[in-house]
């Protein structure tokens, strides 16, 4: 079966250019050496300019996360790049070579990457500049911590966006397979739909995620999605389903939206711990709903990948 990028969002800029192309580009056809990490399980490979100045797109990304042809990730993270807003600029792209605004994982496995290769010192703050816009970092402990402010989350539908709504999207509702469910939408930086729910399974996010991550006559640029369960004042536990990537084990910026759809119904205060499969993440929401985000990002390895990868076919 040959990739199919009919569901590719419109800001997938990678997956339009090999659209046009019709395949991979000749010059990454060489070794390229990539950064592993994970953040609580949400993995990234790190592909540094100074290594391969061309960001991969198209068929390549594919091939290079793919789980048993490649090197296997939920994604690449290409920088740092200069920017003229920030310290560093970041690109981030998902396994199907759409690319992301904004990843609250991302952004710490990045962050620890530059403490790793000391471009940044412990303790002492960063801006990155990504398509969700500029965000501040800090890594501290060793390496083994590292706060983001993710920024302003917003319920409004123009900014999220979500098609046929207006003002901000909050316990709305939409029926899926003949039963109706209760949803509220944010943004970080990237579009979320949180589903409050009195429990979450990993089973639940595969049979809905993928269904309401592609409900474009809601969500245009699609969306990433959260089934969120509260347990108390402070704890929240979530299911994700990320746009892009699908089953995953943690996201920072679904950690960022749930929580605060949480707090905003009145449900959560304003500091929170969300549970997830991978692991926990803190986050703080302040009265404006600012967000800052806490937790690890763990280095896996170096890898030298053969341009044999991008010569063969994948099975998708």
């Amino acid at each position: 079966m040959k990739a199919d990028f009919s569901g590719v969002s419109n800001n997938s800029r990678g997956a339009k250019k090999f659209l046009k192309s019709g395949g991979g580009k000749v010059q990454l056809a060489r070794i390229m050496k990539f950064s592993k990490y994970h953040a609580l399980g949400n993995d990234y490979l790190v592909l540094d300019p100074l290594d391969c100045p061309e960001m991969p797109e198209g068929i390549d990304v594919v091939k290079i996360c793919h789980r048993n042809f490649g090197l296997g990730s939920d994604g690449i993270l290409f920088g740092p790049e200069k920017s003229d807003k920030a310290d560093f600029k970041l690109r981030i792209l998902n396994p199907d070579a759409s690319e992301a605004e904004k990843s609250g994982n991302g952004l710490r496995i990045f962050s620890r990457y530059l403490f790793d290769t000391k471009r940044v010192k412990e303790d002492v703050p960063f801006t990155v500049d990504t398509l969700g816009g500029v965000v501040k970092c800090v890594v501290s402990k060793g390496g083994n911590s590292i706060t983001v402010e993710m920024g302003h989350v917003s319920f409004d539908a123009a900014k999220i966006p979500v098609l046929g709504a207006t003002g901000e999207v909050v316990n709305k509702e939409f029926e899926i397979d003949g039963r109706k469910y209760k949803y509220c939408c944010a943004t970080v930086g990237n579009p979320h739909c949180v589903l409050p729910m009195d429990s979450v399974s990993s089973e639940i996010a595969h049979r809905l995620g993928p269904k309401i991550e592609n409900m474009t006559s809601l969500f245009p640029n699609r969306t990433n999605v959260q089934f969120l369960q509260v347990l108390d004042r402070n704890n929240i536990k979530i299911e994700i389903w990320e746009r892009g990537a699908g089953y995953t084990l943690a996201s920072g910026s679904s950690s960022s939206a749930a929580a605060s759809v949480a707090h905003k119904l009145g449900l959560c205060d304003g500091d929170i711990t969300v549970h997830m499969e991978g692991g926990d993440l803190s986050i703080k929401i302040a009265p404006d709903f600012s967000i800052t985000m806490t937790g690890p990002a763990t280095p896996v390895g170096v890898y030298e990948m053969s341009p044999e990868v991008l010569s063969q076919s994948v099975p998708l």
